[in-house]
C-alpha cells in the first residue's frame, strides 16, 4: 500500500494532465449535437482503464450512448467490488457566466475548473488512477475489481437498467462504490448512505383557444397563468406541509440512531444562510435543514412561464402556461405513485375553465444502505487514515436512481463516498475540483481497497 501511495506522489503533475485531457471532450448527453463526443468519451476511458492495467476492457453498443466496462479477477478467494461512475456532464449554460470556456480546464486557488470535474469525471477518474498506482507497483489488486461507466446518467440512465439486466454475470459483485457525490467541508469527508429518489413532471394549463387582449377579454375569461399559479401555491401550506393526498403516507421517520449521526454534523445555520444569501431559511416545519435536505420528501417548482416574457409590453392573456416540478422522495415512496397523485391532484383542483395535461420526465427511486456494514466501516476508516478526519454520515438530497437499480436488479448495496467540497458548483458555471482534495481522495481510495480486505 505505501508504494502506491508513493506512486500517487510521484505521478500528480501526469495524472492532472490526464484529467484535463478527459475534461476537453464535450460529453452532453441531452444534447444530440454530441453524440460523436459521447463515444469519443467513451474510447478515452477505455484508453485510461487499458494503461491503467485493467483487463476485458469493452466499449458497448446501447440503445443511448455507450457503457464502458472493465476488471480485474485475479484475487482468487476475495470480495469483488463493483466501481461505478458516469462520463456524462451536464450542459453549460449560462455561457457567459464561465470565467474560461467550460471544455478548457484551467486552475484557481488550487482548484481545477472546467465542466465535468466534480459531476463525475474528475471523481471516476480517482478511482481508475488509484488503481493504477497499486498495479504498476505491486503487479496485483488486493481484491477483485469490475467497473461500469456509463454516459447517461445525467439524462436518468435511460439505457443502463437494460444493461444491468442482460450482463448481471459480468456485473457480479459483493458491493458497488460509486464516487459521485461530495465531502462535508475541505478536510472533513462525508459517506453518503441514502439517496433520494426523484419524481418529475412538467404541467401545461390550456385555456382560451388563443392569445388574448388583456384589455378586452380581461375578466371574463380564466388566465391560466393565474390558474396555474393558484394550483401550485395550494401545494404546500403556510408551514411547508405538502397537501397532495396521500403524500407522506409510506415517509419513514429517521431512526435513533440516523439522528444521532445526523447531530454530530456540524452543520452552522448562520454560515448556511450566508453562503446562500439569504436572510432566513423556509421549508418543513418540525425538522431540521439537515433532516428537510436529505431525509423529508419535497415539492419544488423549477420552472414556470406563460404569455409575455420579452422586452417591453404587451397586454396580452395567454392561452397556455407552464410549469416543471420535481419532487424528491425518500425510502418507501414509489416515483410512479407520487407521479399519479399529483397529476390526479392537479386535475381535481383544476377549474373547469382550463384543460391541464401533465406530462412525464426522469424519475427514479430512493435508497439507503444500512449503516452496519463491513464495508462502511472499511471505508470510514480509509477516510479517517487519510484526511485525518472521521467522516460524517448524512443522507444526500439528491438522486443518482441507477444506485437504486443496482440493488433492485443486481441485489448490491451502494457505499458512496464523494470527493466534491459544497462550492464545487456542481451542474453551475466554473464546477472545479479542489486539488488538495483530489489528490488525498486518491490516497483514501488506495486504503480503501486494501481495509477491504482486512
Amino acid at each position: 500500500m505505501e508504494q502506491a501511495l508513493n506512486y500517487l506522489k510521484e505521478n500528480r503533475d501526469r495524472y492532472l494532465d490526464e484529467l484535463k485531457s478527459l475534461l476537453t471532450i464535450p460529453s452532453i448527453s441531452s444534447d444530440p449535437e454530441y453524440t460523436n463526443a459521447m463515444v469519443d468519451c467513451a474510447n478515452h476511458a477505455a484508453d485510461l482503464l487499458e494503461k491503467a492495467g485493467l483487463e476485458n476492457i469493452k466499449v458497448h453498443k446501447t440503445a443511448g450512448h455507450p457503457v464502458v466496462t472493465a476488471d480485474w479477477l485475479h484475487a482468487e478467494g476475495k470480495p469483488t467490488i463493483l466501481i461505478y461512475g458516469h462520463l456524462d456532464v451536464q450542459p453549460v449554460d449560462p455561457l457567459d457566466l464561465w470565467e474560461h470556456d467550460p471544455f478548457e480546464p484551467h486552475i484557481k486557488n488550487e482548484r481545477l475548473i472546467a465542466r465535468g470535474t466534480a459531476d463525475d469525471k474528475g471523481q471516476l477518474f480517482m478511482h481508475i488512477k488509484a488503481l493504477e498506482a497499486i498495479l504498476k507497483t505491486t503487479g496485483e489488486l488486493p481484491l477483485n475489481v469490475k467497473l461500469i461507466l456509463e454516459n447517461e446518467e445525467e439524462i436518468a440512465s435511460p439505457s443502463l437498467p437494460a444493461f444491468l439486466r442482460e450482463n448481471k454475470e459480468l456485473l457480479s459483485a459483493d458491493i458497488v462504490v460509486v464516487s459521485d457525490s461530495g465531502m462535508w467541508a475541505e478536510g472533513m469527508p462525508e459517506i453518503t448512505y441514502g439517496l433520494r429518489g426523484l419524481t418529475y413532471l412538467e404541467l401545461e394549463v390550456t385555456g382560451p383557444n388563443r392569445d388574448l387582449h388583456s384589455g378586452t377579454f380581461g375578466g371574463a375569461v380564466a388566465n391560466p397563468a393565474e390558474i396555474l399559479a393558484r394550483m401550485l401555491a395550494s401545494v404546500k401550506d403556510e408551514k411547508g406541509h405538502i397537501q397532495i393526498p396521500g403524500f407522506y403516507d409510506k415517509v419513514l421517520d429517521l431512526t435513533d440512531e440516523e439522528r444521532k449521526l445526523t447531530a454530530q454534523v456540524p452543520y452552522n445555520e448562520d454560515t448556511y444562510k450566508t453562503d446562500l444569501g439569504v436572510n432566513e431559511l423556509w421549508g418543513e416545519a418540525g425538522f431540521s435543514t439537515i433532516e428537510r435536505t436529505g431525509a423529508r420528501p419535497t415539492f419544488e417548482i423549477n420552472g414556470i412561464w406563460g404569455g409575455f416574457t420579452g422586452t417591453g409590453a404587451k397586454t396580452v392573456l395567454p392561452a397556455k402556461a407552464f410549469a416543471k416540478v420535481s419532487m424528491r422522495l425518500v425510502p418507501q415512496q414509489n416515483p410512479d405513485e407520487i407521479a399519479d397523485m399529483v397529476e390526479n391532484y392537479f386535475r381535481e383542483i383544476a377549474p373547469g375553465s382550463v384543460k391541464v395535461k401533465v406530462i412525464r420526465h426522469a424519475g427514479g427511486r430512493p435508497v439507503v444502505t444500512p449503516i452496519d456494514n463491513a464495508y462502511m466501516d472499511a471505508t470510514a476508516r480509509a477516510l479517517k487514515d487519510s484526511f485525518n478526519h472521521a467522516p460524517y454520515f448524512l443522507r444526500e438530497g439528491g438522486s443518482i436512481p441507477i444506485v437504486a437499480e443496482f440493488k433492485s436488479i443486481l441485489g448490491l448495496d451502494t457505499i458512496l463516498v464523494g470527493f466534491a467540497l459544497p462550492d464545487a458548483r456542481t451542474h453551475s458555471p466554473n464546477e472545479n475540483l479542489h486539488l488538495p482534495t483530489f489528490y488525498t481522495g486518491m490516497e483514501s481510495l488506495v486504503r480503501m481497497f486494501y481495509y477491504f480486505v482486512e
